[in-house]
Order: structure tokens, then sequence, then C-alpha cells
């Protein structure tokens, strides 16, 4: 080596052992006596060359961000800001996100703790509860078994499920089908036994629905606020949206009934039908919509004699061909790498272990973990067979999807009748929210078309949310594009009761816009 490189070398050692943590010049260390930190050569050299240390076990997410993706920066970095704010409003021990542009996962982080007392950092492999989302799981079962003619949405239950009584309604006989399982429509009652307490409740949420919704209607017309930015808009829309989910009485209800702490163990489908089989119906099967699970517990027994195979081993063969490897059953006994431990604040509002429940009585509508990456690959498979049939299939290279397109657009079209908790502009459809695309007056507020679903579990909330690209039919014969197209976004975290649409919803628009923006340059 020579002088000047041996002296250059020499000066960026010492540079580097200087800003060393707890290193000390050797004028004021004493001969190295306790309290000395012994740096070797080994860390100041990569140190100097600008090598990062690994982070002490233990470290929370800050000095752990990845690099953000080439094109996408600013959106990342816009997110993580929306990501963290919720975490810190909500006390929120750990939480994953994902985003996928175009069939591209182009970010994933974990922030804070996926153990808490063990102090195990979220990462993007991290699995937790994902709730309410594995009704979307299901559905593309019931989906598929359906395009191969082995479930018939429009027969009665009974045809599947003998084990299921027949039902009556104001001692009229009833029929309830898969179709109408799925949107929530059959009248079988949720975690709530008592109907006179629902329709209260039903009665509070629907007047205060129309309620702002009026008021909403009544700025309009006058014009108020038109002024403001969109900035602001979107700042008061999200506020109103906060405001109206967390005080959602139902949802707020949930958490307090004795069967959403169920502790036995269900061998199967089958079995856990006894907890609700025998109960009347809510209501005529057809005419109301009521937010129920059991009714997809029903529908797993459903898939289960459709497909001639246990209900969990066809899930768990369906998530091999969609790559999602990393989606299991919520088995308490099974070792799962990666295994987020779940939240709740007691009653002093301390955080505390959430107690223990076991989800085997509900497989179909709450009973499945998953990752961020998982989720994205499911809803790009999704998103991929919605668009699949606009694409031209040059020289034969366009596979098909999963599904038939007109299998999706069947399961996003939404169901009269039906109503959906998380976002008011929503309708509850096949297993999924839709909200469609609007605009009642020029330069004002533009509703696209997306679909997503949230959850709430023991210790655990999430949501999915797919943007589609609105595509342009001409331009489809002249780009060399191919599906999917459009932004997909998942949030999950380790805390009960925590509402996720809406940010999720701002993240999709955030990679949207700056998506637009790489095609404009």
């Amino acid at each position: 080596m020579s002088a000047p490189a041996a002296s250059g070398l020499a000066r960026a050692l010492q540079r580097a052992r200087a800003a060393a943590p707890g290193w000390v010049p050797a004028s004021r260390r004493g001969g190295g006596g306790a309290g000395a930190q012994p740096w070797g050569w080994g860390l100041a050299l990569g140190l100097a060359l600008g090598v990062r240390a690994a982070p002490a076990e233990g470290e929370p997410e800050s000095g752990r961000e990845e690099k953000p993706p080439r094109g996408f920066g600013a959106a990342v970095e816009r997110s993580r800001d929306l990501v963290r704010r919720i975490k810190d409003e909500a006390g929120i021990p750990g939480i994953l996100v994902g985003v996928s542009v175009d069939g591209k996962e182009v970010w994933s982080e974990g922030l804070g703790y996926a153990d808490v007392e063990n102090r195990v950092v979220c990462k993007p492999e991290t699995i937790m509860r994902i709730a309410s989302i594995s009704k979307c799981l299901t559905m593309m079962a019931v989906a598929k078994l359906w395009e191969e003619g082995k479930l018939d949405l429009d027969a009665p239950v009974q045809k599947y499920v003998p084990e299921f009584p027949e039902k009556e309604y104001e001692g009229e006989k009833v029929t309830i089908t898969t179709r109408l399982l799925v949107s929530h429509l059959s009248g079988i009652r949720h975690y709530e036994k008592d109907i006179t307490k629902v329709k209260e409740e039903k009665e509070k949420a629907n007047r205060a629905l129309k309620l702002t919704k009026s008021h909403q209607d009544k700025e309009q017309k006058e014009g108020k606020g038109t002024e403001k930015t969109d900035c602001v808009k979107q700042k008061k829309e999200h506020d109103s949206e906060t405001k109206s989910q967390n005080s959602k009485p139902g949802k707020k209800d949930e958490f307090l009934q004795e069967e959403y702490y169920l502790k036995e163990k269900f061998e199967s489908v089958i079995e856990s039908l006894k907890i609700f089989k025998n109960d009347p119906l809510f209501f005529k099967p057809g005419s109301q919509f009521l937010y129920s699970t059991y009714g997809f517990t029903l529908l797993s027994a459903v898939v289960e004699r459709a497909s001639g195979q246990k209900f969990t081993d066809y899930m768990l063969k369906m998530f091999r061909d969609l790559d999602m490897l990393s989606t299991v059953l919520d088995d308490n006994e099974a070792m799962i790498y990666n295994r987020a431990r779940c939240y709740i604040y007691n009653k002093k509002g301390r955080l505390v272990n959430a107690p223990y429940v076991d989800n085997s009585y509900k497989w179909a509508g709450g009973g499945f973990l998953s990752s961020v990456g998982d989720l994205l690959k499911f809803g790009n498979a999704l998103l991929y067979s919605y668009q699949a049939g606009q694409f031209k299939n040059r020289n034969a290279k366009l596979l098909p999807g999963y599904l038939k397109p007109g299998t999706v657009a069947m399961m996003w079209t939404p169901v009269p009748k039906t109503e959906v908790s998380w976002d008011r502009d929503g309708k509850y459809a096949m297993a999924w929210a839709v909200v469609e695309k609007n605009q009642q007056y020029g330069c004002c507020r533009r509703q696209r078309h997306y679909a997503s679903h949230t959850g709430g579990a023991v210790g655990a909330s999430s949501v999915l949310l797919i943007l589609p690209e609105e595509l342009d039919p001409e331009a489809l014969g002249t780009q060399p594009v191919a599906p999917p197209r459009g932004v997909i976004v998942t949030i999950i975290c380790n805390m009960q009761s925590v509402s996720l649409n809406s940010t999720a919803l701002k993240i999709a628009r955030e990679f949207d816009k700056e998506k637009q923006a790489q095609r404009v340059d």
C-alpha cells in the first residue's frame, strides 16, 4: 500500500473509532480499565468503509427502514408517516404494511414489536391474525367450486349440509342458499343472540348514518368548502370516517360477547354448527342485511361437502396453488414460525396479552393467519383474474387467471339491501365490500372503484384493499402491458378494535398518484 493510501486509511480508522458508541480517546481512557470499550480494528474498519452494524437484539423499527424502491420513494415516506400516526394514536404494539403496484410488491415493512415481552421486532415476514379477511379467502374457494360445477350458489344449503335444519320465519318455511350466505343476507345471527338488541343497534347506526349523509349533502348544495384544497377535504373525510367507525355500536359490542372468546376446540366444521344451527333466524332470508361470521361457518361446511375434502385441507391446497405459503390455520398447538403475539388494553389502560381463544369454530370467517406478502399475492391473483379478459392475448402468452373474469366481476358487484360498516360509500357484494365509480358534481370529489375487507379479532385488526386501474380499452390494444394493473394495500396489526380502512385507501391513493406521475414523466 502506498504511503498516502495508508495515511488516508489511518485517518479514516481514527474517525471511525471516534464515532463508535462508547469510544473514549486514549488520552482519557486511563489505560483500558473498567468502563473502557475495547472496540477492535475490525469494527473500526467496517465503520470506516460504511458497513452498518447489525441492529441490537430487540431494537425497534428506528434505524432499520429499507431504502424506498426506485420510483415510489415519496409514496413510501408519506405512507410510512400515515402508518406511524395510526400506530401511535391507537397504541399498537406492532403493525405490518404491504403495497403492490401492477403486480409487483414495492413496499413491505414491519413497525414496532411482534412480541413485546421478548422484544421481537416486526418484519415483513411476521404472521398475524387476519380476522375477517378470512372471508375473502373462503369466497375464493366458493367461486372456484362454482366455476367447476361442483357448487350451486342458489341451491338450499341442506343439499350439501343436511345436518343444518330447515328453517322457518314467522311460521313460513324459508330457504337459505350459498349466495345469501356470502352476502350476509341469510338471517343467521352473529355473536349477539338477542334480536331486540340487534335491531336497536341497527336503528341507532342507521340514524347516525342518515344524519351524516344529510349534513354532507347540505354542505355540497350550499357550496361550502369549495375553496379548500383536496388535501384538506380528504383529511375531513378521513376524520369523519374514523369517528363513524370507532363509534359504531355493533363493532364495540362484538368484543363483549361471550362467544367471541370460545376456548373449545372443534374437530370439524360440521361439529361447530351446533353453536347456532338450532337458533331462530333474525329475519326472512334475502330481506335484510346482518353481518354474520356464523353464516361463514355454515359456508365452510358447504365447501367441505361440495369439494369432497375437509374444509381445512381444501383451503391449504388452494393456498399452495396461490403461492401463499405463509397462510395457515390459527392453530394454538402448531409451531408457526414468525407468529406474532396478540394484545389488548385492560380496563386500567395497560397493555396486556390478549385472552386465549380457539378459532376452530370459525375457520372460514376469521380463523386464518397470514403475512402481508401472502395477502398481496392473493389480491394480485384476484386482480389478474378480474382484468385478464380485457387484454389482448398476444401469441397466447397471457396465462388464464385462477378465476374467470366474469366470476370476479360477479363477486365485486354490489348486492341490494346490503351495507358496509367500515366504508359508508360502499355496499357489500360477495364477501367483499365494493365502492363503485361515481362523481356527482364537477370539480368535486371523485369516487374510484375499489374492493376491500377489514377484520377484527381478539388482539388483531386487518384490512385488504384492491384499487384496480381504470383501463383505457383503446390503449390496451397498443401498449405492451399485462394484468394485473392497479394498487393493492394490506395492513395487519396485533391490537384489536383498530380502524384501518381509511388509512389503506389513503396509501393506495398515494401510490396510484405517484404511478400516474411516472407515466407523465
